[in-house]
């Protein structure tokens, strides 16, 4: 019976023995991996750096300032001086306000749409009142036609916010 007690005793110990060494040895394994990742992170952000900096010597460190105006809001100084009239009516006001947009057409409806300096748009169909007496009369993929009531004149916009007024199309 002393053997046995002697010999499960011995056992016992060179177990614990021996997970005390796999612990140790997994601590040392664990500490070699993070100082890997350590190391491959050192290197990974060194190589970041030379490419940034090769960039930066490439294309020039200083950054073009951005423009005070706004680019989409469109020439509203030329747009007053194109009409043709000496004294500007009512209606070319209003269609002074907008700058063409876009034009779709289809087989059966054509649309136009507007925009103002606000950047708010209209959307309108053939023959829909842009105010009180302007009508969208034709729409072509360069320009759109509006009709006034009053003298039965004809508005033309166009991409470049040109408004020119005829007295026939």
């Amino acid at each position: 019976m002393i053997f046995f007690r002697i010999t499960s005793f011995v056992l016992f110990f060179i177990f614990i023995s021996l997970n005390a060494y796999s612990e140790n040895h997994d601590q040392t394994v664990e500490q070699n991996i993070i100082e890997k990742a350590k190391d491959i992170n050192k290197k990974l952000k060194e190589n970041q750096a030379a490419t940034q900096a090769n960039i930066d010597s490439e294309i020039g460190k200083t950054e073009e300032p951005l423009p005070l105006n706004d680019p989409f809001a469109g020439d509203t100084a030329t747009a007053s001086s194109i009409v043709m009239e000496d004294e500007a009516t009512e209606a070319a006001l209003t269609l002074r306000n907008y700058k063409l947009a876009a034009t779709f057409s289809g087989d059966f409806e054509t649309f136009v749409t507007l925009v103002n300096d606000s950047g708010e748009y209209i959307t309108l169909e053939l023959f829909e009142e842009l105010s009180e007496g302007v009508i969208l009369v034709d729409a072509s993929t360069k320009e759109a036609t509006f009709q006034k009531e009053e003298d039965g004149k004809y508005l033309i916009i166009n991409f470049k916010n040109q408004i020119k007024e005829k007295d026939a199309f």
